[in-house]
């Protein structure tokens, strides 16, 4: 296929209108159309097929009995998912609530979003309610109450921005965390992100906990834009999954200038390796664990877009295609959701044995961090740009693309 056909056919989105109804997602031919908006209306239509069924069930104290949960056969995974699938949702939306409500179609929708938020929030840490989330049974929920964290950093006005009470009852879960001791791998940065947002509710953070998880990833760094987890690397996207993001979300906080431009070189790094990875037809390698977590897998790239802080050479424009051939290729093959709209296990399709013992349904919703740039204005070069090539389309097409250079060491 010529690639400017290529690349028109994949920018056309899925829907009928700017903001139709958010129903079945599903692979078919598509009409032409400019890219610049139906790029963004098909993201937004990614976003509310995900945040529907969580939103509007714990907005209304009905996630615990309206969620399926999906696990491994012979795991027990019903005491954690619900606060899997609320802070991975979240961590991933937050900056396009955070964007506020206009009078555009868009900004109605983020009002009606923010609004599910807040009285879902509201209702996670109500004692009294149904759908009050468990942050202490279990090691887990030091993983999503992180996630839960980095939404509100992500989204300080929006969701930092509910009642008084509900922010008192937040932050006494996330103090509550502190008795799961993390181990030695990247689980020292949820502990390290839940002490970021302590700070920001105007309460003390643990900076031992803090400074154990920036010392520790500091003394693991491989170099090229590469952390372990823990003391070995490994070959998975766990730097994308919580590595980068984490650590710039943490240093945000609780960094000084040299840290922090040490970091985001690093990230820049690891994003010009992440857009490479993706293939002409949006795949990319299936290596590692966790991937399940589909789309989610480019968390980091998606961050470095947001921050404005991507490589050199590498275009807002070409991200966003990059991205959203991503998105299709694992939100749109058939059985990703279920009948009544909740996502199911697998990284194309329906897969439930790529689900490890510790995935289950709300595991899933951290594919939503791949939508991070919808907190970007629509006017930012990201949406508005033309259409541009990613870098495996030029060189598979035949075309001039540029040369790779590892990150000198620092």
């Amino acid at each position: 296929m010529h690639r400017r056909t290529f690349l028109t056919r994949l920018s056309g989105a899925s829907i009928t209108g700017a903001f139709a109804g958010a129903g079945s997602l599903e692979l078919r031919a598509h009409q032409p159309r400019a890219a610049t908006s139906s790029a963004r209306a098909y993201w937004i239509l990614v976003l509310r097929r995900l945040a529907d069924p969580v939103l509007n069930t714990l907005s209304k104290g009905m996630l615990k009995a309206m969620m399926p949960v999906e696990h491994a056969a012979g795991a027990d995974r019903s005491r954690v998912t619900h606060l899997e699938a609320v802070g991975r949702l979240l961590t991933g939306i937050a900056p396009w609530l955070e964007l506020g409500a206009d009078d555009t179609n868009e900004g109605r929708l983020r009002r009606h979003y923010a609004e599910l938020a807040r009285a879902g929030l509201a209702n996670a840490v109500d004692p009294a309610s149904p759908d009050a989330l468990n942050f202490t049974t279990d090691r887990q929920p030091l993983v999503d109450a992180a996630f839960l964290a980095q939404a509100l950093l992500r989204a300080p006005r929006t969701l930092m921005g509910a009642d008084e009470m509900t922010k008192r009852r937040l932050a006494a879960a996330f103090v509550s965390t502190r008795a799961i001791d993390p181990p030695q791998n990247n689980w020292l940065l949820f502990a390290a992100t839940i002490e970021a947002a302590l700070e920001r509710l105007g309460e003390t953070p643990d900076r031992a906990r803090v400074d154990r998880a920036l010392r520790s990833h500091e003394d693991w760094y491989k170099g090229d834009g590469a952390y372990g987890d823990g003391a070995e690397f490994h070959w998975d996207y766990y730097n994308s999954f919580v590595i980068h993001p984490m650590l710039i979300d943490v240093l945000d906080v609780f960094g000084d200038g040299a840290s922090r431009e040490r970091e985001s070189a690093r990230a820049r790094r690891y994003a010009a390796i992440q857009e490479r990875f993706i293939a002409p037809d949006g795949s990319f390698p299936p290596m590692g664990r966790s991937l399940a977590y589909r789309c989610g897998a480019f968390h980091a790239l998606a961050q470095s877009a947001l921050r404005r802080d991507l490589p050199d050479g590498v275009s807002p424009a070409q991200v966003r295609a990059a991205l959203t051939a991503v998105i299709r290729r694992t939100m749109e093959a058939r059985g990703t959701f279920d009948a009544k709209g909740w996502l199911q296990i697998g990284l194309c399709g329906h897969q439930p044995g790529i689900g490890e013992s510790y995935i289950s349904t709300g595991s899933l919703y951290l594919c939503a961090a791949a939508l991070l740039p919808l907190g970007l204005p629509a006017s930012d070069a990201f949406w508005s740009a033309p259409a541009q090539p990613w870098t495996s389309t030029r060189a598979w097409n035949g075309d001039a693309f540029p040369i790779d250079h590892a990150l000198a060491a620092r």
